[in-house]
């Protein structure tokens, strides 16, 4: 008899292979990047965000987007999600049988101009055509707002701001939107305003958090997640991570410590964490940088 789990389940977002490696300078062998995605598969985690269609230029790292696609062996119950900046980034992930696909954009208009190199309406132009034929094609769509709580640019965001980005990822068809701390800045009370703020006619259970870890608050601000009714949270493999385009991103939240938080106030990720560690430390060996992610 199999047995089920009477535990509220929580969604974890495994970002490590393209948010984790995107900023590290050593280019990591492509056969290293299919074990180690393979390898968080069987750990069980069910949604893996892969890899990036930008052009190869702005991230080397993730060149290889296609290579590594196609190289996968795909599991039925995992979701492999890659990012797509506009119509031609589609085109390429389609073209290897991506069928999950994420957009950025962000709550202050500087970001969006250093990270994506338009404005905010800009992005949603772009967005526009390929959320239709995402649609079309029954791809799955998440969305994501940047330095929701706080700007490397502009300081701090009125939520405001950030409320409505997300209201129009959802108004453009994202089945999922991510509201991220891209500098790993916000306060437990920042996350506090921002849910608070968070209108009766969004999907809690659609949106998700993204943490990074700048300064050891990202479990505290995961536990206020949960506390406004969050079930979905981003976080990276060893803790690997940081945005090439804002100054001072360290790490994401690692998984390990996240799966090891969420399982002892007695929800069920589904994840191994010692799983997930071995992976971390294959992929560390690569990076020839020591694992540093707690248990």
């Amino acid at each position: 008899m199999t047995h089920q789990s009477t535990r509220e389940p929580v969604t974890i977002v495994e970002v490590g292979p393209r948010d984790g490696l995107q900023n590290e300078d050593r280019i990591v062998p492509i056969l290293a990047k299919v074990a180690f995605v393979e390898a968080l598969a069987e750990a069980g985690l069910s949604v893996i965000e892969t890899t990036s269609f930008v052009h190869p230029s702005l991230v080397p790292q993730l060149a290889d987007a296609e290579s590594l696609m196609s190289q996968l062996s795909r599991q039925p119950q995992t979701r492999y999600v890659a990012l797509v900046p506009n119509a031609h980034g589609y085109d390429r992930a389609r073209a290897v049988g991506v069928t999950a696909i994420a957009l950025f954009t962000s709550a202050t208009e500087v970001f969006c101009q250093a990270n994506i190199h338009c404005s905010i309406d800009d992005s949603f132009e772009r967005f526009v055509p390929v959320a239709k034929r995402a649609k079309k094609d029954k791809v799955w769509m998440r969305g994501y707002v940047s330095v929701a709580f706080n700007c490397p640019y502009s300081g701090p965001v009125p939520v405001e701001s950030a409320i409505r980005v997300a209201e129009r990822l959802f108004e453009l068809g994202c089945d999922q939107v991510s509201l991220a701390d891209t500098i790993g800045t916000a306060s437990t009370a920042e996350v506090d305003a921002l849910m608070r703020r968070f209108p009766a006619h969004l999907p809690i259970a659609k949106t998700a958090l993204h943490f990074h870890d700048t300064r050891g608050k990202a479990l505290s601000n995961v536990a206020m997640g949960l506390t406004h009714g969050v079930r979905v949270f981003d976080s990276a493999a060893g803790g690997l991570g940081g945005c090439p385009f804002a100054p001072g991103a360290p790490g994401n939240l690692s998984t390990e410590a996240l799966v090891d938080y969420l399982e002892r106030q007695g929800f069920d990720t589904g994840v191994n964490a010692a799983s997930v560690a071995r992976a971390s430390a294959a992929m560390r060996f690569f990076l020839e940088t020591p694992v540093t992610a707690p248990l």
